[in-house]
């Protein structure tokens, strides 16, 4: 079997067990020790601010969001290098 897909078992019509291949998941690159979430700091206030991180969003995602302290809008920028490592930094808008 090739690293991109994993057999699953089902049964053929006479009850056999035949291995089924399905696609690889983006998610599947990333082991289980991949964080959920990360933190920025406010630009305006200076607080430390957590995110959640979505690796199905791709290795670069950079999206608008206003800080839950202060509620400035800062541009938080995530990305994700080739060992999954996840960056996070934010700006004023």
């Amino acid at each position: 079997m090739d690293d991109a897909s994993e057999a699953m078992d089902t049964a053929d019509p006479d009850g056999a067990s035949v291995p089924m291949k399905r696609p690889r998941n983006r998610t599947d690159d990333f082991d289980a020790s991949f964080p959920d979430e990360a933190a920025y700091v406010c630009g305006e206030c200076g607080e430390e601010i957590v995110v959640p991180l979505d690796v199905s969003a791709g290795s670069t995602q950079r999206y608008v969001e206003d800080c839950p302290v202060c509620c400035h809008p800062n541009v938080i920028t995530v990305e994700i290098d080739d060992d999954g490592v996840p960056r996070v930094s934010g700006e004023m808008e």
